[in-house]
């Protein structure tokens, strides 16, 4: 009896215990330590490079939207996070032949980039983060950096997946597996993520939700008052689980105000069909679209760095995080149940 009993504290001692190579423990619930690894003094420092005259307004395909690629790879190997399996590196080639098949407008071969950490209890079913990193670029000899769209959700993705990385570390890493998807031609088009779409490294079939981040470090003028607040497009549109899991993660940690205007289909702005998410929702994967609305610097040349909000733009990666947080670690991915 006394051996049986050493036995099993031995044994409870050893499935406590915090592993140092990644392996998942059984309790993912609370992520609020990980919250607090998303700061805005490191927003800020990602979005200063991302959207610096250095990267020339990061047009499709220009050698500024390169140099900005390669900047966020070089991020990504910084907390040891990988290309996804399967790939043979941070690049998805997207050629010229398909960026100017619908428009002719002469654009050159482009890449999406793409980083992964897999997933230690259900690995072949895969969340998608997704951002556009293009941008303009330079008009009449002016450079339209972009900051907010869509810097902010580019260097939003840099920090969401760090926070998951250090997750993994301590032994409570995503049980399925995330996709941290930058895509290109989305000033044009929603290229990037259209190709993507088309040429999926995982199955469509086993993408359980994309979370769309384009624009979150500015205020429109319907909230003039607050920052404190996100629209919210897309969630309830295919999956009633994904917008419970929206409303609940933001009432529990973030406590920002859920905006829906812009989630009616009668919406004449037609934002849920103008950005990334899109081209995951028309293949009936649950999609959500965070966003803070237009505002006087949309695509024009005062979209700059020093007017981001960084408050905001720090809450609302958190609350992408909390988000992806639950769709990852879950029991059931959410459920498809409208058309």
């Amino acid at each position: 009896m006394k051996k049986l009993l050493i036995l099993l504290l031995i044994a409870s001692a050893y499935s406590c215990s915090t592993t140092q190579n990644g392996v998942a423990s059984k309790d993912n619930s609370d992520p609020t330590k990980y919250i607090k690894l998303i700061t805005e003094k490191d927003l800020k420092t990602k979005l200063y490079i991302v959207a610096s005259d250095e990267m020339e307004g990061r047009e499709t395909g220009s050698a500024g939207q390169k140099k900005a690629g390669l900047y966020m790879i070089e991020e990504y190997k910084k907390h040891n996070i990988s290309f996804p399996k399967g790939a043979k590196d941070f690049y998805q080639p997207v050629p010229a032949a398909f960026l100017n098949a619908r428009r002719n407008e002469n654009l050159p071969d482009s890449e999406n980039i793409w980083a992964y950490i897999e997933g230690s209890e259900k690995p072949d079913e895969v969340l998608v983060i997704s951002a556009h990193y293009d941008h303009v670029g330079i008009k009449n000899g002016e450079i339209y950096n972009g900051a907010d769209d869509d810097g902010s959700g580019t260097v939003a993705l840099l920090e969401i997946a760090k926070a998951f990385a250090k997750a993994k570390k301590d032994g409570k890493g995503p049980k399925r597996s995330i996709l941290f998807l930058h895509v290109t031609g989305e000033e044009h088009g929603l290229h990037g993520s259209r190709y993507y779409s088309e040429n999926p490294l995982f199955p469509l079939a086993n993408t359980v939700a994309d979370i769309n981040i384009d624009m979150i470090g500015r205020r429109d003028v319907e909230h003039a008052k607050t920052n404190n607040y996100v629209y919210v497009i897309g969630a309830d549109r295919l999956s009633s689980d994904l917008h419970n899991a929206v409303v609940a993660q933001n009432e529990k940690y973030i406590k920002m105000d859920l905006d829906f205007k812009f989630n009616d289909p009668k919406d004449p702005n037609r934002f849920y069909e103008r950005s990334d998410h899109y081209n995951f929702a028309k293949h009936g994967i649950p999609s959500v679209f965070l966003f803070n609305g237009v505002h006087e610097d949309y695509h024009g040349k005062g979209d700059e760095p020093e007017k981001i909000e960084y408050d905001a733009l720090t809450k609302r990666t958190q609350l992408a995080f909390v988000i992806a947080w639950d769709l990852a670690n879950r029991e059931n991915r959410p459920v498809v149940d409208k058309k």
